[in-house]
């Protein structure tokens, strides 16, 4: 039997910010899995998700993400923590003021790319996955909110991660342009085997598009 491959491996962890957040968490998400995380405004969600790009420090437990082991991470290895990820945010967080190409080509000279013929490539193919490939010299500031989150998603997965965070994606969004959304991170999963944690409280979208779900309750977290 072929072994698990874990991309997420969290046991007994303890998550804290000013105050004591999720306790006793145990948590596996393996390699080429689709997980909701769902819960109540402030019930830990995005916690818990900072806490994987080492954004949160792990109070107490044992957390491994994407081969790291969070407990005895040193700051100079955050970054190299944070190449393995994709991370797509309910605001986009565009640079509003550069071209949808340039959003992306700022992603990976943060990386240490310099090969330029590289970067083009691996800018148009993330375009082209993700329907925009004919906005690549629009100005970010142009495009619907829709097409704004389509270039997020793109941003994450230029670096080719292993793990793609969503953080309320469609939170913005209307119900169309949602289902399109995680239509879309649904894709990029199977097409590329991308692992992909989306929080999310948009019930309408889970029952529509299934796949495995976590909750976060009374500081626990629950299957």
């Amino acid at each position: 039997m072929e072994e698990k491959q874990y991309v997420i491996q969290y046991e007994d962890v303890d998550l804290s910010f000013d105050k004591m957040i999720l306790t006793g968490i145990n948590l596996t998400i393996e390699k080429g899995e689709f997980v909701y995380l769902i819960g109540k405004t402030g019930s830990g969600k995005s916690s818990l998700l900072r806490s994987i790009y080492a954004d949160i420090p792990i109070e107490a437990g044992a957390a491994r993400v994407c081969g790291f082991d969070l407990n005895k991470m040193r700051r100079y290895q955050i970054p190299m923590l944070r190449r393995k990820l994709g991370i797509v945010f309910q605001d986009f967080q565009l640079l509003k003021d550069r071209s949808v190409f340039d959003n992306l080509a700022f992603v990976l000279r943060a990386t240490g790319m310099k090969d330029k013929q590289a970067m083009k490539e691996r800018i148009l193919q993330a375009l082209d996955d993700v329907g925009l490939l004919q906005k690549a010299e629009e100005q970010a500031c142009d495009l619907s909110e829709g097409e704004m989150q389509r270039v997020s998603i793109a941003r994450a997965i230029v670096n080719n991660p292993e793990l793609i965070l969503a953080d309320e994606p469609t939170g913005n969004l209307d119900p169309i342009t949602s289902e399109e959304i995680v239509e879309l991170l649904m894709q990029i999963n199977k097409k590329h085997g991308t692992t992909v944690l989306m929080a999310t409280h948009d019930y309408i979208v889970i029952d529509k598009f299934r796949s495995k779900v976590i909750a976060c309750e009374d500081g626990k977290i629950v299957s």
